[in-house]
């Protein structure tokens, strides 16, 4: 069941960007159907669901106005990812990490901040959410263009802490080799994000993972603030298991 923070971000998302409308767009003519574009010139219409996840996956350059097809699209979009309906979270980059947002009129961007944080806190008090946890966050993060917030906001409990290890075990297999665990975010703030996030790991993380009864993950997040020599050359690895 969603959190009432988050039934009440989507209904800013639904008063913020009702009626909107790319009234222009005539959409790629290869990969798209008339019938497909015109959703995207016409209010107040439900789009079918899998218009919806090849518009928010499709590239800029295949409209003639992307930031209009994803406010056009967001009121189904946000709910589509909020009840788990919206195919392709942790498969490709989202639109909106893909267009300026935070330039939409006030009460747009307002939105569309709140749904992510929201919905990002809801994962994470969620036993067994719809996607992997960490295409969340980095669905979100790349969305926001930061991984600042959603880490300093990693809520404390045992839903969340077992989050926590699964997502560590995950990114821990790239950053320990100075990779970015980041499959789809693509623009220049990747960088940023990974070093904040390896620095979160290893100062933040590594305490919780161990008083959760994750002491090799724990080990591991330490790791990563030292040069990547001398992490390679830590006596941990002559002891830590074959599965590590």
């Amino acid at each position: 069941m969603r959190s009432t923070a988050l039934d009440a971000a989507l209904v800013a998302i639904d008063a913020a960007f009702d009626g909107c409308t790319s009234p222009g767009e005539t959409g790629c003519g290869r990969c798209h159907s008339p019938e497909e574009t015109a959703y995207l010139r016409t209010p107040h219409v439900a789009v079918p669901m899998d218009v919806v996840r090849m518009y928010v996956y499709e590239v800029s350059d295949h409209f003639d106005d992307h930031a209009a097809a994803m406010r056009r699209l967001l009121p189904q979009a946000a709910r589509a990812m909020a009840d788990g309906s919206l195919e392709g979270i942790g498969w490709g980059a989202h639109g909106l990490s893909r267009v300026n947002w935070r330039c939409w009129p006030a009460d747009q961007a307002a939105a569309v901040e709140t749904f992510v944080h929201t919905w990002w806190q809801d994962v994470l008090a969620t036993p067994e959410p719809p996607y992997p946890v960490e295409a969340v966050f980095e669905t979100c993060a790349s969305i926001a263009r930061t991984v600042t917030p959603f880490l300093d906001g990693w809520a404390d409990g045992p839903v969340a802490d077992r989050h926590l290890a699964a997502c560590a075990d995950e990114w821990l297999y790239h950053l320990l080799s100075d990779l970015s665990p980041f499959d789809w975010w693509y623009d220049d703030s990747k960088d940023a994000a990974v070093a904040d996030l390896r620095a979160w790991l290893s100062r933040h993380a590594a305490p919780r993972l161990r008083a959760c009864g994750q002491p090799d993950p724990a080990i591991r997040s330490e790791l990563l603030a030292l040069p990547y020599d001398e992490r390679w050359a830590h006596p941990y690895w002559a002891t830590a298991s074959a599965t590590n």
